[in-house]
């Protein structure tokens, strides 16, 4: 009976899933047919999605919603997305360009005006509502490709055969109309209004600086129109050149700051080569040093910035101006530390951004978003079993720079000369404040800075704050709901309010930010509440010790008793087969967990709620026929109901897992103890009636480069060099320590 039914369930969503909608092929060549067409078709299907409340169902709700003509509902409707996403305050840019659009369209239905017109009086109504604090990025809403999104929609034209179309690709259709209707209809108009605001509200210079080492940086400075006062300056250094140096120092100027933004050599104005990282260090002193010296600077400078920004802060303090008063470095990119390889392996996505950043004196924004060319690219690099170093071979693409990192794979002084190290930063006096976050990519840089702040800084003034946030979220602010997980309302912060409360605390002798409660301020998900400790170790108070151990029955598990005898589990790996099937572990009817070139362990399940709070290490015991191997270690959550939540992972290099400055490659045939100590750093209550899963693995991924274990150059290595397959013998008195917190 059971099985009948689930056919019958499925039989009626795929007869939902392809049901036809008229759609004539006259409409491809005709846009007052395409236009009532798409109308007809939003129309017949917009009432599917009345009662939607996940965010893609929204979207899809006011998307149709103004195709249909429903524009006062459509606007109502994305005020609803904002609410489901995050604080409204905080999302008040998001999807502006159709609420925009929506607003344009009513009036000019409704007060017989041109849309050009109608547009105009839309944006202004809009502008007026908006907190300045949190709309500095709105120019960027209206940066979208047109030909691109042209090109996407003529292609989705092109491809109808018969004048009907499926529900799914009623919707891709009407979508893809909107998305160009939308940027061709209002971008230009409204990016010109905003240009016209800018000027009433601001005054905005650029200033080409020549730095004492030769180098060329072009400044963009920011301030209140009308206003002579000297304030303390925000400078920001960035890469990223482009509409983001506006939004800064607009977004300065809105805490009542001078806005500064730096370009870095060769971006904008300059003429010099880009290399990025490299200039920091040297260049950022002579910046500060002239912005001390301005009218308009009351002699206090702060930073801020995020990633390759936050990185930017470290750098100038390894040469700190007097000038300089507090730096505010988010999700910091750890340069030889988590990019462009982590724990000693090389990524794939390095060409990516290089190509990113060095395509022109901007940013490439077409080229990097180009999601399926560098998708294609890694594959085919992976197929080929050629050498990490020809990822770079594809026609026209600049490889100095990529070459150039490929030659340090240890942490040498290539590396080290770009921030401080060691005895560094002792030398560092001024206050701190680091934001990361569990899911964020960079968060073993942001706290590689904070431990050897404090390892080698007796008077650390260093503060810290992390949560469940991803990459952007921990430079920007707290959404709802994070990878499947509905954030605490204690985590739903804004940390651009945040950062600058604690400007106004150390520039303007204002109050410490509330959340600031103590050095270590942690966010424990599923408690809604802030963990507030004086230094790292105390984040937590015991640990959960789990052997990799084996059954008699062969399953493999985590126990916390170590196994009396010396046994091992076998994993091989073969380099050779590039024709890789997916493999996965079920977890559930629902859920299961791809485990590629790993091996499960598993947990009973908890007979109590315990708190895992700080970065798992573990003590692997292992021998290997080959010489050195790419180590991959993941730690999910099974929940009650079954379901799969990711917590950390650790991925590293066995022949650095001592020393990231000096291999030490393992001998083959004997057992070696190789130790895993930089994994990431989560917090998080797990309830009872969980259990906990462990995969542990080779990494064999077109994500990053291979090592085939030959003990040669990593990047230089190939497809040749696997020879046999990598045979690893796991012993079961290797163990895990996940950091708890005892109540």
């Amino acid at each position: 009976m059971k099985i009948k039914l689930i056919i019958t369930v499925l039989f009626f969503i795929n007869i939902l899933s392809a049901q036809k909608i008229y759609f004539p092929k006259t409409a491809a060549s005709d846009s007052a047919i395409l236009e009532k067409s798409i109308s007809n078709i939003a129309s017949g299907i917009v009432g599917k999605y009345e009662r939607a409340k996940k965010l893609d169902s929204i979207e899809k709700l006011f998307k149709l919603e103004i195709l249909a003509g429903r524009f006062k509902k459509s606007i109502t409707t994305i005020e609803k997305y904002r609410i489901a996403f995050a604080n409204p305050k905080s999302a008040c840019t998001k999807f502006i360009n159709y609420e925009i659009y929506a607003s344009a369209k009513d009036i000019e239905k409704n007060e017989k005006m041109t849309f050009p017109k109608a547009v105009e009086k839309a944006f202004n109504i809009k502008y007026a509502t908006l907190p300045e604090k949190y709309s500095f990025r709105i120019a960027e809403v209206f940066n979208e490709d047109m030909p691109f999104q042209k090109n996407k929609l003529k292609k989705s034209l092109a491809s109808l055969k018969t004048d009907s179309l499926t529900n799914a690709l009623g919707i891709g259709l009407a979508v893809s109309y909107l998305d160009y209707k939308v940027s061709s209809g209002i971008q230009s108009k409204v990016t010109e209004l905003l240009l016209l605001k800018d000027k009433e509200r601001y005054n905005v210079e650029s200033f080409d600086l020549k730095t004492r080492t030769g180098g060329n940086v072009t400044l963009i400075i920011t301030r209140r129109k009308g206003s002579e006062q000297s304030l303390p300056v925000i400078l920001t250094n960035n890469i990223y050149a482009g509409k983001y140096d506006y939004a800064l120092g607009k977004r300065a100027v809105a805490y009542n700051y001078i806005g500064v933004v730096v370009n870095t050599r060769g971006k904008r104005d300059s003429k010099d080569d880009i290399e990025p990282f490299e200039h920091e260090s040297q260049d950022l002193y002579d910046v500060i040093d002239w912005i001390s010296k301005q009218p308009w600077c009351n002699g206090k400078v702060g930073m801020i910035g995020g990633s390759y920004l936050g990185f930017s802060q470290w750098g100038a303090v390894k040469k700190l101006h007097p000038a300089l008063k507090t730096i505010v470095p988010q999700v910091s990119v750890g340069i030889g530390i988590d990019y462009p390889m982590t724990n000693n392996v090389f990524m794939s996505y390095m060409l990516q951004w290089i190509s990113y950043v060095t395509n022109n004196n901007l940013t490439d924004e077409s080229d990097f978003k180009n999601f399926t060319k560098w998708d294609s690219i890694n594959k085919s690099w992976y197929k080929s079993g050629k050498s990490f170093r020809t990822l770079n071979s594809v026609k026209g693409q600049k490889d100095k720079i990529f070459q150039r990192w490929l030659d340090h794979p240890s942490y040498d002084e290539f590396w080290k000369n770009m921030v401080p190290y060691k005895n560094d930063f002792s030398k560092i006096n001024i206050p701190v404040l680091t934001t990361t976050g569990f899911y964020d990519d960079d968060q073993l840089g942001a706290m590689y800075y904070f431990k050897e702040y404090y390892k080698y800084n007796k008077d650390s003034n260093h503060y810290l704050v992390m949560g469940p946030y991803d990459h952007g979220g921990a430079q920007s602010y707290g959404i709802n709901e994070l990878r499947g997980y509905n954030l605490d309302a204690v985590a739903r912060i804004n940390i651009s309010d945040l950062a600058f409360s604690w400007f106004d605390y150390i520039l303007k002798d204002g109050v410490k930010p509330e959340l600031l409660k103590d050095k270590i301020n942690v966010q424990i998900m599923d408690t809604n509440e802030w963990l507030h400790v004086p230094v790292l170790e105390k984040t937590h108070n015991s640990k959960l010790k789990f052997y990799l151990a084996k059954k008699k029955d062969e399953k493999l598990s985590l126990t916390k008793e170590k196994p009396t005898k010396g046994d091992f589990v076998k994993q091989t790996i073969d380099f050779k087969m590039r024709d890789d099937k997916d493999v996965y572990f079920k977890v559930s009817k629902q859920d299961s967990l791809n485990i590629n070139n790993s091996l499960v362990y598993e947990t009973e399940i908890l007979d109590r709620d315990i708190i895992i709070s700080g970065a798992f290490n573990a003590q692997l015991k292992a021998a290997i026929n080959k010489k050195d191997m790419d180590i991959t270690i993941s730690l999910f959550q099974v929940k009650p109901d079954n379901k799969i939540f990711f917590l950390s992972d650790f991925l590293g290099r066995a022949s650095y897992a001592e020393d990231r400055e000096k291999r030490k490659l393992l001998n083959p045939g004997k057992v070696e103890t190789i130790p895993v100590i930089n994994s990431m750093f989560v917090s998080k209550k797990i309830p009872k009636g969980s259990r906990l899963i462990i995969l542990l693995g080779i990494n064999k991924t077109s994500a990053y480069q291979i090592n085939y274990g030959s003990g040669k150059d990593v990047s230089d290595e190939t497809i040749d060099d696997a020879k046999e397959p990598l045979e690893v013998k796991w012993y079961t008195d290797s163990y895990v320590e996940i950091p708890t917190i005892e109540k």
